[in-house]
C-alpha cells in the first residue's frame, strides 16, 4: 500500500504500517481518554485518563495486528503465498494469493473475526472480573472497553460484503455450493457495492441529524464500495481470461529494440515507430533483457541522451513479469507480485515471443462481452 513503511515481520511475512496509523492511534487515545474512561471510572486525573487511554489504544492496534496475523498464519498453514500484512486507518490488510480452494478460502476469511471476537470475549470477561473485584478501576475500563471493540470489529467484519471477511466468506460458501469461483466472487463484490452504499446512506443521514460520527461511516461505506466494485471487475476480468493462453492474448510481433543503444539513437530509431508506451529490450544474444517506458525517456534532458544507454533507464529482465505461451493467462495474472504489472515478457525457449499489455486484457474483456470465446 503506497505510504506505507516496513516496521518488521509477523509470522514470517514482512509487517508495514500506513502512515495513517498514529494518526487512528491519537484519535482512539483522545476518544477513550475524553469520554470512555471519565464514564466507566469516574474520578482520576487528567495524567491518570491521559496514560491509560495510550496503553488502550496501544492494545487495540495490538488486536488489529492479531487480527491480521490470524489471517496471514491461516493462510500459510493453507500453503497460500502471503506478500505482506499492512496496518492502515481501516484496520488492517493482509495481501496473499488467490486460494485454491473453497474450504481454504473459508478459513482464511473466518479466522480473522473469530480471533477478534474471541480477544474480544476474552479481554471483555477480565474487564467484568476485575471490576467486580476492584470496583469500578481504571485497568477494568480500558479492559472493557478493549473488549467491546473487538466483539464489534469481529461482528462489523463478518457483514456479507467483500471487501471485509464476511464477504470473503460469503464467497467461500458460495463457491462451495455452486462450484463456480467466478459466479461466487461476482455475487461478494455485488453485495459489497450494495452493503457500502447502505452504510455510506445510514451515515449521511446520521450526520444531517447531528452525529458528527456518521462521516465516519460514509467514508467507510464509501471505500468498501469502491473497492467492492475493483474486486466486480477482477471477477469479470477472471471469467473473460478463463482458460485462455498466454499466446492466444499477446501482442506479436512487438518493436524491441537493442540495449546497448543510446537513448537518443533508440527514440530515433525504434521508439517513434513504435505502437506501445514499454518497449521490450534485446541483448547481444536476441534475448530479452528488459522493458523501457516511454515516459522515462521522454523524461530524460535531450543534453543526457547521448551519454545515456537506454538499458540504464530500463526495468531489468529479473524484475519484469515473464510467462511462457503455453500457459494459462489466469495463473499468470494471479502470481504478479506487488509493484509489478504491464507489460508481460512472453518468452519461449530464451527468446521473446510477444508481450501482453493492459490493452490486450481489455480487449479479451471486450470480446467476452460480445460473446467472442476470449482469444485473439
Amino acid at each position: 500500500m503506497n505510504g506505507s513503511v516496513r516496521v518488521g515481520r509477523v509470522v514470517g511475512v514482512p509487517l508495514r504500517m500506513h502512515w495513517s496509523v498514529p494518526l487512528l492511534a491519537v484519535l482512539l487515545a483522545y476518544g477513550l481518554g475524553r469520554q470512555a474512561l471519565p464514564a466507566l471510572a469516574p474520578g482520576r486525573s487528567d495524567a491518570v485518563y491521559a496514560f491509560a487511554s495510550v496503553v488502550g489504544a496501544m492494545l487495540l492496534m495490538g488486536s488489529l495486528l492479531l487480527h491480521e496475523t490470524a489471517h496471514a498464519a491461516t493462510a500459510r498453514r493453507r500453503e497460500i503465498s502471503v506478500q505482506d500484512v499492512t496496518l492502515w486507518a481501516l484496520g488492517g490488510m493482509t495481501r496473499m494469493g488467490r486460494p485454491q480452494t473453497a474450504a481454504a478460502a473459508f478459513a482464511v476469511a473466518v479466522s480473522g473475526p473469530l480471533t477478534s471476537l474471541a480477544f474480544g470475549g476474552v479481554a471483555l470477561g477480565a474487564g467484568i472480573g476485575l471490576d467486580a473485584l476492584l470496583g469500578r478501576s481504571v485497568p477494568a475500563a480500558v479492559l472493557v472497553w478493549l473488549g467491546w471493540a473487538n466483539l464489534f470489529l469481529g461482528v462489523f467484519n463478518l457483514l456479507p460484503a467483500a471487501p471485509l471477511d464476511g464477504g470473503r466468506v460469503l464467497q467461500a460458501l458460495l463457491w462451495w455450493r455452486t462450484r463456480d469461483r467466478q459466479r461466487a466472487d461476482r455475487a461478494a463484490s455485488r453485495s459489497g457495492q450494495v452493503m457500502g452504499v447502505l452504510l455510506a446512506a445510514v451515515g449521511w443521514i446520521a450526520f444531517l441529524r447531528g452525529t458528527p460520527g456518521g462521516l465516519w461511516l460514509v467514508f467507510v461505506g464509501g471505500f468498501i464500495a469502491v473497492v467492492a466494485g475493483a474486486e466486480r471487475q477482477r471477477a469479470v476480468l477472471q471469467t473473460a481470461i478463463q482458460g485462455v493462453r498466454v499466446a492466444d492474448a499477446m501482442s506479436s510481433p512487438v518493436t524491441t529494440g537493442p540495449d546497448w543503444l543510446t537513448v537518443q539513437r533508440f527514440i530515433e530509431e525504434v521508439a517513434v515507430k513504435s505502437r506501445h508506451s514499454a518497449l521490450p529490450l534485446l541483448d547481444f544474444e536476441g534475448r530479452p533483457s528488459g522493458i523501457v517506458q516511454l515516459r522515462r525517456l521522454t523524461a530524460i534532458p535531450g543534453a543526457r541522451r547521448e551519454g545515456l544507454r537506454v538499458r540504464d533507464v530500463a526495468t531489468p529482465s529479473a524484475r519484469c513479469p515473464a510467462a511462457a505461451p503455453n500457459d494459462l493467462l489466469s495463473e499468470v495474472l494471479d502470481g504478479l507480485g506487488p509493484g509489478t504489472g504491464m507489460p508481460i515478457l512472453v518468452v519461449d525457449a530464451g527468446h521473446l515471443a510477444g508481450i501482453v499489455t493492459a490493452k490486450d486484457i481489455s480487449r479479451l474483456m471486450q470480446r467476452h462481452a460480445l460473446g467472442g470465446q476470449g482469444s485473439s
